[in-house]
């Protein structure tokens, strides 16, 4: 999948969470993307967090070690 892509909707997904309590935020963007998140996706996620791309969503990057690693 395209990094633009994956950034997207990593993105939609706090968005969604926006609204919510910060630390609940955060807990729910880590849970969306360990339970609905193939592990390729995560995989890839994490290679652009460690290469440090920008367009990520601070509150992606703050959920990010609450993300499950990949298998």
């Amino acid at each position: 999948m395209s990094p633009e892509k994956l950034t997207y909707m990593a993105n939609q997904i706090a968005g969604f969470f926006r609204s919510k309590p910060h630390e609940e935020a955060v807990a729910g963007v880590a849970d969306h993307i360990s339970k609905f998140w193939e592990p390729r996706m995560r995989a890839q996620l994490f290679d652009m967090l460690d290469r440090a791309v920008d367009g990520l969503d601070p509150l992606v990057l703050e959920a990010a070690p609450k993300i499950r690693p990949v298998d």
